[in-house]
């Protein structure tokens, strides 16, 4: 079992709920010391273990202080959860990459703007948001998935409609030639590489 307290911007961690308690009750007598009161309202806990029952107390006390158990919460921009999946976290990525996406994609559809230029709007200003944090990521095949129709949609936007010879008429470009044309710009490859 691991407990985690977040109280503003200081992290307690423990191995037991019972050294949490010591750890937190610490940190509330050394703040009231000094003047500071830890706000109860802001503070809370979570417990990560493989074990589901681990979690099951939903509050503890310290003095007049009531602690709540949480399942997830931001650090640091970071979703973490007590599960430690990083499946929230990557959907709260590529929320915030479309976000950045949208209000960038006539750029990126603009025919006054070079390929490599509009290459470089992505990967310095899409691609950074979208793999914040991901050094800690463990990508099962659904969010590597996920990370790629991203990419593909972004590249698609880039790079235009394809004429084809055979049909006579401009359709969508297939996800391999958009791998082809951008082999440096895969994600996963990216992500895997910045470990």
């Amino acid at each position: 079992m691991f407990s985690w307290v977040k109280a503003d911007d200081v992290n307690i961690l423990a191995g037991t709920l019972h050294n949490l308690k010591e750890n937190a009750d610490a940190l509330v007598t050394a703040t009231r010391e000094i003047g500071i009161e830890v706000s109860a309202d802001k503070t809370k806990y979570m417990v990560m273990s493989p074990d589901q029952n681990a979690g099951r107390i939903r509050s503890f006390r310290i003095d007049n202080s009531t602690f709540e158990s949480v399942g997830e919460f931001k650090y640091l921009g970071t979703t973490l959860t007590n599960q430690n999946s990083i499946a929230e976290e990557i959907k709260s990525r590529l929320s915030s990459g479309n976000a950045c996406y949208h209000s960038v994609q006539n750029l990126l559809s603009s025919r006054l703007l070079f390929k490599n230029l509009k290459i470089k709007i992505y990967r310095t200003i899409i691609l950074p948001i979208v793999l914040y944090g991901c050094e800690t990521w463990s990508l099962t095949l659904r969010e590597e998935r996920r990370l790629r129709v991203f990419q593909n949609k972004v590249l698609r936007r880039i790079f235009g409609p394809r004429w084809d010879e055979v049909t006579g008429e401009w359709r969508r470009m297939h996800n391999e030639e958009l791998n082809d044309l951008c082999s440096s710009l895969n994600i996963v490859r990216v992500i895997k590489w910045r470990r």
